[in-house]
C-alpha cells in the first residue's frame, strides 16, 4: 500500500497539472461531504473561490521553489486573487443575507445531484485556471508586449463591469420600493446579464498574457474562457436566471418590453 501511494505521489509531482486537479477535486469532495451532512449550500461559492486562490499561489510555489516570480506571473496571480477575494466575499455575504442559494433548493437533498454540482465546480476551477497554472509552471519568461497590456486592460474592464453590476443589483434589491421588481437601470439597461459579461471578459483577458509563454498543446488552454462562456450562457448562468425571470415577470408587459429591447449579454449584439 505504501509503495503504491509513493508511486502515485511521485507521478503527481512529475505532472503538476494533474496534481492540481487531484487537490482541486479533493477540496470540492470534502466540501460536498460537509455540506451534505449539514444540508447546506451556503459555503459552496466560498469553497470555489478559495480553491481558485489556493491553487493559484500553490502552483506558482511548486514551480518556483523559493525563486523570484516573473513580473508576468506576479501580475497574473494578483489579478486572479483580486477577482477571487472580491467575488467569493460578495457571494458568501449575499447567501448569508438571503438565507439560501435558490439554485440548491431541490439539489441539496439529492446526494448524487449535489455531488455533481461540487464536481462541476472542481472542473470549473481547474479549467478556468489552466492558462494561469501553465504560466506559473514556466521556467523562462519573455519580454512583456502588447498582448500582455491588452489582456490586462480587458481584465480591468471586465472586473469593473462585474463589480458595478453586482453593486447596482444589490443596491436595487436593498430598496424596499423595489420588492418583487426586476432591475432595468444602470448596466442592466444595456444587457440583461452584465455581471456575466464581466466574468467572460475577465478570463478572456487573462488568457492573453499567459498565452505569450505558451507552446504547442498549451494553447488548448484557450478552453478556459471558452468553458466559462459556455457554462454561463448554456448551463448554470443565463438559462437558469432567464427561466426564473420568466416565471416571475413573464406576464408583465414591462418585462416583455425590457426583454425584447435589451440584449441578453453583449449590448446591441446578442
Amino acid at each position: 500500500m505504501g509503495s503504491h501511494l509513493s508511486t502515485v505521489t511521485k507521478y503527481l509531482d512529475q505532472n503538476p497539472l494533474l496534481k492540481a486537479a487531484a487537490l482541486d477535486l479533493g477540496v470540492q469532495w470534502a466540501g460536498f461531504a460537509v455540506a451534505y451532512a449539514l444540508k447546506t449550500e451556503k459555503f459552496y461559492d466560498l469553497v470555489g473561490s478559495s480553491t481558485f486562490l489556493g491553487l493559484t499561489w500553490l502552483t506558482l510555489n511548486w514551480a518556483k521553489k523559493g525563486n523570484p516570480y516573473f513580473m508576468r506571473q506576479s501580475i497574473q496571480n494578483s489579478c486572479v486573487s483580486l477577482w477571487a477575494v472580491r467575488l467569493g466575499s460578495f457571494l458568501f455575504s449575499r447567501v448569508l443575507q438571503a438565507g439560501e442559494d435558490r439554485r440548491f433548493r431541490k439539489v441539496k437533498g439529492d446526494p448524487s445531484l449535489f455531488f455533481k454540482f461540487w464536481t462541476v465546480q472542481g472542473l470549473w476551477v481547474w479549467l478556468t485556471l489552466l492558462p494561469t497554472m501553465i504560466l506559473n509552471f514556466k521556467k523562462q519568461d519573455k519580454e512583456m508586449n502588447y498582448r500582455d497590456y491588452l489582456g490586462y486592460a480587458i481584465f480591468a474592464v471586465g472586473f469593473l463591469i462585474e463589480v458595478m453590476a453586482d453593486h447596482q443589483k444589490s443596491k436595487f434589491r436593498s430598496d424596499p420600493l423595489n420588492k418583487d421588481k426586476f432591475i432595468n437601470t444602470g448596466l442592466w439597461s444595456m444587457c440583461r446579464h452584465p455581471n456575466y459579461l464581466g466574468e467572460i471578459l475577465i478570463w478572456s483577458g487573462l488568457f492573453l498574457p499567459a498565452s505569450n509563454v505558451m507552446e504547442g498543446k498549451e494553447f488548448l488552454s484557450v478552453l478556459s474562457p471558452l468553458f466559462v462562456s459556455y457554462l454561463l450562457t448554456n448551463v448554470s448562468g443565463i438559462p437558469i436566471l432567464e427561466r426564473s425571470a420568466d416565471r416571475r415577470w413573464g406576464s408583465l408587459v414591462e418585462y416583455q418590453q425590457y426583454k425584447s429591447k435589451t440584449a441578453k449579454l453583449f449590448p446591441y449584439i446578442w
